[in-house]
């Protein structure tokens, strides 16, 4: 323990020595970078030195702070810029929103009647299915961590109840699985987490490349259909990779029955419980339908001001009030619920992609002058497959979300300089690097909770699993991924 936290200490020193020192290389060596350029160039490397070695809540202030101190601008333009963002106002409540959800308890309900299907008992492979399609929807409309959280414990239960040893291959793909589809729909939502910040980076990048005028649009609902369907094929893709690659014995399953998982029912769900639902099925469809239809005349206000859907929804459900208080019980879910880590990940990410891509700083045109020798006289789809498998490598490398703001600028580069649309290139860059975050603790959090369940899982065969996975996924993408996408933007 003491090791960690002198370590900690030392990684902290090292991250902010970047910061400041990055500074003070020569103007010219890097061709076109500016004064302030450099200063916001050492805050960026020494922030992902920081985000990989400690605490990514204290790295993350420690960068807003840095950048404060930089000639970019005074601290309170930089603090504004930061939390004046809308996308970072909307993602504040988004996660208020999806936080009351798991303090209500709804998540409980949703995870139970999805493993409690009559038709699959018996039947392995159907259980399989049901289990890693289940894990995907509740990752698309309710988070990630959720069915992460809720499924593990259940299923450690059926493994014991059929006969399974935490040794045997089956229990070992099903923790790994859960992981997988959980990261399959991880990016499927334009309204959360990580898609809503680099979906909100891009658009604000746009700004800084006038140039781009034709094909840059990328309405939530064209999004999330893309993705969603490409989640469902990957998932299934999972599936078979189980049954056809790594074929573990799946005989003691056949012995599972829906009264095994019944044995500590549910209590009744409470009046609360019901209306959160309720407005679960109102967010989802505020935030997707009217980008659908922006032409009627009430969508078309909702699709404007679509970011003042998840305050209002908040507002109301924490006035609505029953025998147990408040449907959105605001101190609790701040207190307990609310992913503050990512929160600030995600805020202070958008701040220095958006920062480091201003023409004060001149690491765009910089970007241009390093990247177009490579990229000169590719075509779109050429460079779509280099980018994604550059991407899936670097994923893993470091953390997604900061790869994938880092690729944005250059992809907006690129397709200055050949005419090509940027839509549907963000799109499977989003996708990509958001799912691929499987093979190495740095590359997410969830990867990270593969590797400390030690219980199930050795270092060995997380890195075995997970490598052939992400191969076979990018695989998929390039293949069907790509034409679809372009075919569907």
């Amino acid at each position: 323990m003491k090791k960690q936290v002198k370590a900690s200490y030392v990684n902290f020193l090292i991250g902010f020595a970047i910061m400041i020192l990055f500074r003070f290389i020569p103007l010219g060596v890097l061709p076109n970078v500016t004064e302030i350029g450099l200063q916001v160039m050492g805050v960026f490397i020494g922030t992902i030195y920081l985000w990989s070695t400690v605490n990514p809540t204290v790295a993350s202030i420690a960068s807003i702070c840095m950048l404060a101190m930089t000639d970019f601008a005074p601290a309170g333009g930089v603090l504004s810029t930061c939390f004046g963002n809308p996308t970072v106002v909307q993602m504040f409540f988004l996660m208020v929103f999806m936080g009351g959800l798991t303090n209500r308890k709804l998540t409980v309900y949703i995870a139970r009647w999805i493993m409690t299907r009559k038709f699959i008992e018996g039947k392995p492979w159907v259980f399989t299915l049901v289990m890693m399609l289940g894990t995907y929807l509740m990752s698309v409309f309710i988070g990630a961590f959720a069915p992460i959280f809720l499924f593990w414990p259940i299923l450690y239960g059926v493994f014991e109840e059929v006969g399974y040893e935490k040794t045997d291959e089956y229990p070992k793909l099903m923790v790994i699985g859960v992981v997988i589809s959980a990261l399959a729909g991880f990016p499927v939502p334009p309204y959360m987490s990580n898609g809503l910040a680099l979906l909100g980076n891009y658009r604000g990048l746009l700004g800084n490349f006038p140039s781009l005028t034709e094909g840059t649009t990328i309405s939530d609902a064209t999004y999330f259909i893309a993705c969603f369907i490409l989640g469902l094929v990957l998932v299934v893709t999972f599936v078979g990779i189980m049954k056809f690659i790594f074929r573990p014995d799946v005989t003691p399953m056949k012995k599972m029955s829906i009264e095994m998982l019944e044995r500590n029912p549910l209590p009744a769900m409470s009046k609360a419980q019901k209306t959160y639902g309720i407005f679960l099925c109102i967010f989802i469809f505020c935030m997707l339908i009217p980008s659908l239809l922006p032409n009627v005349p009430v969508l078309s206000f909702i699709n404007k001001n679509s970011l003042l859907v998840p305050i209002v929804l908040v507002c109301i459900l924490s006035l609505i009030q029953f025998e147990d208080g408040p449907v959105l019980r605001f101190g609790p879910v701040m207190g307990q619920d609310f992913a503050w880590p990512t929160f600030f990940l995600c805020t202070s990410a958008i701040l220095i992609g958006g920062v480091l891509t201003n023409e004060a700083t001149g690491v765009t045109p910089f970007l241009n002058t390093i990247l177009s020798p490579i990229f000169n006289g590719m075509s779109g789809t050429v460079f779509t497959v280099v980018l994604l498998v550059l991407v899936v490598v670097l994923t893993n490398i470091c953390n997604s979300l900061v790869i994938g703001m880092i690729m944005q600028p250059v992809v907006l580069t690129y397709c200055v300089a050949a005419g090509v649309s940027p839509a549907p290139i963000i799109t499977l860059l989003i996708f990509t690097v958001l799912l691929t975050a499987a093979c190495t603790p740095a590359a997410s959090p969830f990867a990270a909770m593969l590797f400390g369940n030690k219980e199930y899982l050795t270092t060995t065969e997380v890195y075995k699993y997970t490598v052939v996975t992400v191969v076979i996924e990018l695989l998929v993408i390039l293949v069907l991924g790509i034409p679809f996408v372009n075919l569907f933007m």
